[in-house]
C-alpha cells in the first residue's frame, strides 16, 4: 500500500475536495504535509480583534465522549481532532495521505510490514514524551480485551477497521513493535490495502499512556494528546472549551488562543446565534438559509466536499423486515427525488448505492428503482402482506450533514408508506441513546447516515454492511456471506483496479437484497463570520482548526 512510496493507491483517492474553502464548525482529522502545516503558513493578515483570539463553533449536538477510540459520532471527532493527533494525516481538503506524527513510512512488497518513522521531540499535553512505546501502548490497549485500559464495551472502530481483537481469527494486526524511540513496526496477518488510510482516521489518534494509566475513565472527560489545543472544560450539553497548546510540534500553530464548541440543537437558532455574534462558525445550515448567508456582507458560506450517505435502514433480523420483498417494497414507495428536492434544496442528490458517487469504485451501472406505489403493493402482496403492516420508524433527533431535518424527512416517508398500507410510527430519542440502541439492534426501520473517514470504499461498504461490523456500524445487521467474502478479498488486494471490480459486485448484491435504502448524498453547507480565514472544510466531515485565524 505504500512502499511504492506514498503510493498507496488510496493516496490520491478522493481528491474530491475541489470545493470551496472557508470556515466551519466541524473539525476532523488533521491535514499535515511533510514538515506539515509549517510549509503552508496561514494568512499573515493581522487580526482585527485585540486580546486573546477566541473562536466559538456552533453545532447541533453534544459530544458523546472525548476518548475517540470509544466513539463513532462526528460530534466527538470535531473536538478530539483538535486535541489529539494521528500517525498519518490527510492533506487539506482531500483524502490524500500526508505525514502527521509519523514523518514517513515504508511497506514491504508483500504488504505485511509497515515501518513508520516518528517525529522526535513531540510532547503530550501532560509533558510526557510521544514515542514508539506510546504508539505501541495505544494499539495494545485497543486490540487486547484483557488490557487494563481496554473499555468493557469495546472499541467499535477498531473492530471494523482491523478485523476484530487480538486472538480473533479475523484480527489483521499481528504485532506492533517499538524498534527504537522514533521507529514503530506493524506486522499484519494479511495484507490490508487501506491500512495507512485507516491510521489517519480520527478514532486512532494517539493518547498519553500516562494519562490513560492514571484514570482511563477520566480520559473520556479530559483527553490528553499531542494536538494544537489542550482540553480545559466540558459543560455537558452546552460547551467544550479548549486552549492553545504553546508547545505544539507544528511551528507557528495554532493561530487561535481559545476554541469553544457550543451546542445549539436547532439549525435556525444556530444561524441566529451567528448573525447576532454569539458564535463565529456553524454547521448544519438549512439549505433555504443559504441565500441569506450569501447576501449578508458580515457572513461567508462554505461547502464541504460531498463524501457521505444518508439512508433508511432495516433491521433484517426483525419481522417483517427479514423478507427482502418487504424491504424492496418500501424502497419503491419512498419518493427520493421529491425528498431531496424538498429537504436538500440544491445541495444534495438522490443516492443509489451506500457510497458517494464521487468515490472510486462507485457502481454507476446500477440504475435506481423508480418511485412506484403499484410495484410496492405488488411486492407486499407477494410477501404475504397485501394489507400492509405496522412498523416503528426511528427518526434521527439531530441535524446531520447527510440528514438535515431527520424528523421532517421521516414524516414525508411516513406519508409515502401510508399509500401502500404500511403504518409507520415515528420514534425518536436523545442522540447518544439513539446510536447505542441502534447499535444493539433494538430498532426496526430506522434513519442514519455516514460520512467517510478515509477516502476508501472499504470505509463505507465494509463498515456499514459487512457481517463482521454487526454490533459496530452495521446497524442493519445484514450478514451476506457472498458480499463478506468479496469485501475481505478487496481489503487484501493491493491493485486498485481489482478492488474496484469487487466493490462494484458488492454494490450489486446490496442493491438486490436491500438491507438499506440509500437516500441522499449531500454537500453540507456551513456559515461563518466574514473575517475568518484559513478554514478548509474536509471531506471527512470534520477537521483540525489550528490554521483558522481572523483577518
Amino acid at each position: 500500500m505504500k512502499k511504492r512510496v506514498l503510493s498507496a493507491t488510496m493516496t490520491s483517492l478522493v481528491a474530491l475536495a475541489m470545493l470551496i474553502a472557508g470556515c466551519s464548525s466541524t473539525p476532523t482529522t488533521k491535514a499535515p504535509a511533510e514538515q506539515s502545516k509549517t510549509e503552508t503558513p496561514a494568512t499573515t493578515t493581522e487580526p482585527a480583534k485585540t486580546g486573546p483570539k477566541q473562536l466559538i463553533v456552533g453545532r447541533g449536538a453534544d459530544t458523546k465522549g472525548l476518548d475517540p477510540i470509544t466513539q463513532t459520532d462526528g460530534e466527538t471527532f470535531k473536538v478530539t481532532e483538535n486535541i489529539m493527533d494521528t500517525l498519518v494525516g490527510f492533506a487539506d481538503g482531500s483524502t490524500e495521505l500526508a505525514p502527521s506524527l509519523a514523518e514517513k513510512w515504508e511497506v514491504t512488497p508483500d504488504g505485511l510490514v509497515y515501518t513508520l518513522k516518528l517525529r522526535s521531540g513531540v510532547k503530550f499535553h501532560d509533558g510526557t514524551d510521544f514515542n514508539a512505546e506510546a504508539v505501541k501502548y495505544n494499539f495494545e490497549r485497543w486490540s487486547d480485551k484483557s488490557h487494563p485500559q481496554h473499555a468493557p464495551e469495546g472499541f467499535e472502530y477498531y473492530v471494523s477497521q482491523f478485523g476484530g481483537y487480538k486472538g480473533d481469527a479475523t484480527h489483521i494486526i499481528k504485532s506492533v513493535e517499538a524498534v527504537d524511540p522514533t521507529t514503530v513496526k506493524f506486522t499484519l496477518n494479511r495484507p490490508l490495502a487501506p491500512f495507512l488510510a485507516n491510521l489517519a482516521m480520527s478514532p486512532f489518534a494517539i493518547g498519553s499512556p500516562e494519562a490513560l494509566k492514571k484514570n482511563v475513565k477520566k480520559f473520556n472527560e479530559h483527553p490528553i494528546g499531542t494536538g494544537p489545543f489542550k482540553f480545559v472544560e466540558w459543560k455537558h450539553n452546552d460547551t467544550i472549551t479548549l486552549e492553545k497548546n504553546p508547545d505544539y510540534w507544528v511551528q507557528g500553530y495554532p493561530k487561535l488562543d481559545k476554541l469553544v464548541f457550543k451546542v445549539i440543537p436547532e439549525n435556525t437558532a444556530r444561524l441566529t446565534a451567528l448573525t447576532s455574534g454569539e458564535i463565529d462558525l456553524m454547521d448544519g445550515l438549512n439549505t433555504d438559509d443559504i441565500p441569506a448567508v450569501k447576501g449578508n456582507k458580515d457572513l461567508q458560506l462554505f461547502l464541504r466536499p460531498t463524501n457521505n450517505i444518508g439512508y433508511i435502514g432495516f433491521n433484517v433480523e426483525k419481522k417483517p423486515l427479514d423478507n427482502p420483498k418487504v424491504r424492496e417494497a418500501i424502497a419503491y414507495a419512498i419518493n427520493k427525488p421529491e425528498i431531496v428536492t424538498a429537504f436538500f434544496d440544491g445541495v444534495g442528490e438522490p443516492a443509489v448505492n451506500p457510497m458517494p458517487k464521487t468515490m472510486w469504485g462507485h457502481n454507476n451501472d446500477i440504475k435506481d428503482r423508480e418511485f412506484n406505489l403499484d410495484k410496492a403493493k405488488q411486492l407486499l402482496a407477494e410477501a404475504g402482506h397485501p394489507n400492509g403492516f405496522k412498523i416503528k420508524f426511528w427518526a434521527m433527533p439531530v441535524p446531520r450533514p447527510y440528514m438535515p431535518e431527520g424528523v421532517k424527512i421521516a414524516e414525508a416517508i411516513q406519508q409515502d408508506l401510508k399509500k401502500i398500507g404500511v403504518d409507520a410510527e415515528i420514534v425518536t430519542m436523545e442522540w447518544a441513546t439513539y446510536l447505542e440502541k441502534t447499535r444493539l439492534g433494538e430498532q426496526e426501520m430506522f434513519m442514519l447516515g455516514w460520512t467517510g473517514d478515509n477516502g476508501d470504499p472499504d470505509n463505507f461498504l465494509t463498515v456499514l454492511l459487512d457481517k463482521n461490523s454487526i454490533g459496530s456500524n452495521n446497524y442493519s445487521r445484514w450478514a451476506n456471506e457472498e458480499a463478506h467474502q468479496l469485501m475481505m478479498k478487496a481489503q487484501s488486494t493491493p491493485d486498485q483496479a481489482e478492488r474496484e471490480k469487487m466493490y462494484k459486485q458488492v454494490q450489486e448484491i446490496i442493491f438486490k437484497d436491500v438491507p438499506m435504502v440509500p437516500l441522499a448524498h449531500s454537500t453540507p453547507a456551513l456559515a461563518g463570520k466574514a473575517n475568518i480565514v484559513d478554514y478548509n472544510p474536509h471531506p471527512k466531515g470534520s477537521e483540525s482548526l489550528e490554521k483558522v485565524d481572523f483577518k
